[in-house]
């Protein structure tokens, strides 16, 4: 029956791995797969989908509004 065996190592300067076996024999032929992690690309979102996103949760003030704010902080600084 064929064994296997299941290791996780990191790479090395080089770009090299160093794994030992210790079920084999000096000179034992082996097969070696190596599985490199996923590397997920961070999603891209475009400037407008992200203004989109900031307005649907924080919806654009009126010029009254914002008067009436600027006035009530104005008035805090008299007191």
């Amino acid at each position: 029956m064929q064994s296997a065996l299941y290791i996780k190592t990191k790479v090395l300067a080089g770009n090299k791995i160093e794994i030992q076996v210790p079920e084999a024999q000096i000179g034992d032929r082996v097969d070696v797969f190596v599985i490199l992690p996923e590397k997920t690309e961070p999603k891209k979102r475009s400037v407008i989908d992200i203004l989109e996103e900031v307005h649907a949760k924080h919806p654009p003030k009126s010029a009254e509004e914002i008067d009436r704010q600027l006035r009530e902080e104005r008035d805090s600084w008299d007191s």
